[in-house]
């Protein structure tokens, strides 16, 4: 017997066909060991090493993995297997995955690594006469990877807590950055009136130019940037729009004959998929990525992890067969990989080709669902379309003159007069113009205005600020600015929204205060430290991304790379440690100023050694706070409660549907203010009353439902379940009989399955 091990069980099912007898193909699910993530060995950031050596940690089972891979390697015994065949996915990720099954795997006669960009028999059939080694490179660039994230994850995670901020990241912290620098530079913006006017004659647009680009009134944007078509002069507009009313029409002054060659653009890449996908479809990355896997799984598209634009050259020859048949010879293309293309170099990275499907003939597969079909349809017509002519627009641009006004219209009338590769995309562009114009495109000639309402229209308006980012307008920017690769872009933005520093509204990214916060005030001190290292700007993450790209392709050693990130991160986070340490931190100041808010001045004196907290260091702060907990310790001092337990205070009085002033009579209080801190104040006792409030509140829908639910699967009369919590009605059923009722059903559960 022979034994497959694929990440995906969806990718498993597809493959298992091709196969056949004799063969098991099994799913690991993912990476099956990695850093430690508890007991003393996850609290470290770094791990020894010998120069020229990477560090080896003692890898770690991830959540499940050992259940799994104990079960496979107990089937392959049982099965007499004796080949080992590791088909992970062809990337760094599933290179470290195969890494360490080869490792798991070992006991076996024949253990070996194949590789598959696409899911096809054919694909599949190649890889297993082309099995080989684990590739070194690309294992040491995920190990490096791994190490520095942990290093500057661990190290600058704890530094930020002391602004009570969740975290910081090599990718996630930059790119945090674009979203803050784009809010500031709309929070700066000043809005310059303007005022146009603008005429549709055939169809076309065509606007009064009010200024040339010498003139003293000419109107600029705040960069400087010249329209000719603004004005700050609301009569000259006015007097325009009146002419042009009057008159109906424009009479041809100028005609400049021309054509537009628009390129096909390249397959799809990561980016490039997410971001049209985003603009086509109105999808959210998390879906694109979603439907996309699940079509790369079934076998329908090729691997969605890459950033190249090389395609095969067989794809491509059936690509062009399907063209010439449906289209015809004038709209093949040269045939080129596309623009952009990597060259390939040898290495299992640049074995990625493009995203398109694995046959292009499969014009809409039959078994898939709507959203699938529709993103199969979108990656299939853009493979075609690269391998096809230009589309070709004859274009006019018009300068004609309105009685009434020395004032000149210029507009552009075009009409396409060759599809090319736009006759493969069509479903997915706007519909193109293709007859002339109906007015003579020649000097004298008159144009007619469209009878439409607010034809002719005057727009008094004010300049806008940059809009946010979005998804697809992010993922755009960190690839062009180098952070990040294909795997990392859509966990790098659903990060920053899960660490709560940015909200996604309607698509639009907007930083919260402690994305601000993180930005502005905890980043520069990493950045701003005049040494080589700017450790969270966007080029120094992206000079680490080629460097590990270097590893991967095996020009450069991993061992090396590693050595001098960590002695440049460790000299810029002393420094940044050093900074932080002149002053107290929002965290001091806030604890310091609760505490003694309520003393007298004196007092206050004495604790504060006679200074402002503006004049104290960090570590006078903290040598405070500490006197000040001595104090509190012995009852000398009464502390306010925190920011955390007024937080979850009034989490739990909103939960309770009891007012504020209900919450206080609880201990005999009217003001929030008359709560004191500690775990023996009156802060604490209050939120221990609470939560027996909230416990005794009838169960949720949800509840009741899940308590049901298992109930019938486990055959239990509703009766026996409500029996032990000593009721008798489900009416009867609080939050927290519930929640006991649910362990025990649960417990239940897990006894039956094991017998």
């Amino acid at each position: 017997m022979k034994l497959m091990i694929l990440e995906s069980g969806a990718k498993g099912k597809t493959v298992k066909k091709y196969l056949g007898k004799g063969w098991i193909v099994e799913a690991c699910f993912g990476h099956v060991q990695d850093l430690p993530r508890s007991g003393s060995q996850g609290n470290k950031a770094m791990w020894a090493s010998e120069k020229g050596k990477l560090p080896e940690p003692p890898w770690e089972w991830t959540e499940r993995s050992e259940r799994v891979v104990t079960k496979l390697l107990t089937k392959a015994r049982s099965k007499n297997v004796s080949e080992v065949y590791i088909a992970t996915d062809p990337d760094r990720e599933g290179e470290f995955i195969a890494w360490r099954l080869m490792e798991l795997f070992s006991e076996f006669p024949f253990v070996t690594r194949v590789t598959f960009n696409e899911i096809t028999k054919e694909a599949v059939e190649s890889a297993l006469q082309n099995h080989g080694d684990i590739d070194q490179g690309l294992v040491d660039a995920a190990k490096v990877r791994r190490f520095m994230d942990r290093l500057v994850g661990f190290r600058c995670s704890k530094f930020a807590k002391s602004w009570n901020l969740r975290s910081m990241g090599r990718v996630q912290t930059p790119t945090l950055g674009y979203i803050v620098d784009r809010e500031n530079e709309r929070n700066a913006h000043v809005p310059i009136p303007y005022h146009t006017v603008h005429m549709i004659s055939d169809g076309y647009t065509f606007k009064f130019r009010f200024h040339e680009s010498k003139d003293d009134d000419a109107w600029r944007d705040d960069n400087g940037k010249f329209f000719s078509d603004r004005t700050f002069d609301h009569e000259l507009a006015e007097e325009a729009f009146s002419a042009l009313s009057d008159s109906r029409n424009m009479k041809v002054l100028n005609v400049k004959d021309g054509k537009t060659n628009r390129k096909p653009s390249p397959p799809f890449t990561t980016d490039t998929l997410l971001q049209s996908s985003s603009s086509s479809l109105g999808w959210s990355m998390s879906k694109t990525s979603k439907i996309a896997s699940d079509l790369y799984n079934k076998g329908f598209i090729t691997y969605i992890r890459t950033d190249s634009t090389r395609t095969s050259s067989g794809a491509r020859k059936i690509a062009r067969e399907i063209i010439l048949e449906e289209y015809g010879e004038d709209h093949l293309g040269s045939g080129s990989l596309g623009p952009d293309a990597k060259k390939n170099t040898g290495n299992v990275q640049d074995a990625h080709e493009a995203i398109r499907p694995t046959d292009p003939r499969l014009s809409e597969p039959s078994d898939l669902e709507n959203d699938a079909i529709k993103l199969y349809r979108l990656i299939r017509s853009r493979f075609l379309s690269s391998q096809m002519s230009d589309s070709i627009r004859e274009r006019r641009e018009i300068i004609a003159s309105v009685d009434g006004t020395g004032l000149h219209v210029s507009g552009t009338a075009s009409w396409r007069i060759h599809p090319g590769w736009e006759s493969a995309s069509s479903e997915f562009l706007a519909k193109p113009r293709i007859e002339e114009p109906q007015y003579a495109l020649s000097e004298g000639s008159i144009w007619l205005i469209d009878e439409l309402d607010e034809n002719p229209n005057m727009t008094t308006d004010e300049t806008k600020p940059p809009r946010r980012y979005t998804e697809s307008s992010i993922v755009k920017k960190m690839k062009n600015a180098g952070i990040g690769r294909p795997s990392t872009y859509v966990s790098t933005v659903l990060k920053l929204s899960d660490r709560k520093y940015i909200t996604n509204d309607n698509g639009s990214l907007t930083p919260t205060d402690n994305g601000m916060l993180l930005w502005t005030e905890v980043a520069p001190i990493y950045n701003d430290q005049e040494s080589e290292v700017d450790l969270f700007s966007s080029e120094f993450t992206s000079d680490m991304e080629q460097q590990l790209d270097s590893v991967e392709d095996g020009v450069a050693a991993g061992s090396e790379m590693w050595l001098r990130f960590s002695t440049s991160f460790k000299e810029a986070h002393q420094k940044a440690i050093e900074i932080k340490g002149r002053t107290p931190t929002p965290r001091q100041r806030y604890s310091i100023e609760n505490q003694i808010s309520g003393m007298e001045d004196a007092e206050k004196k004495a604790i504060m050694n006679g200074k402002l907290i503006s004049e104290i260091s960090g570590k006078e702060a903290g040598e405070i706070i500490e006197r000040l907990k001595e104090m509190a310790k012995e009852g000398k001092i009464i502390t306010k409660p925190s920011e955390k337990q007024m937080s979850y205070l009034m989490s739990l009085i909103e939960k309770s549907n009891m007012t504020e002033e209900e919450a206080l009579a609880l201990l005999g209080l009217g003001d929030f203010n008359d709560l004191t801190g500690g775990r023996n104040g009156s802060a604490s006792e209050l939120i221990g009353l609470m939560k027996e409030v909230n416990e005794s509140l009838p169960a949720s829908e949800a509840q009741i439902n899940l308590i049901t639910n298992m109930s019938e699967k486990l055959g239990i009369p509703i009766a026996d379940v409500l029996a032990m919590a000593d009721l008798a009605e489900i009416s009867e059923v609080s939050k927290s009989d519930a929640s006991k009722i649910i362990t025990n059903l649960k417990s239940l559960r897990k006894k039956s399955r094991k017998k």
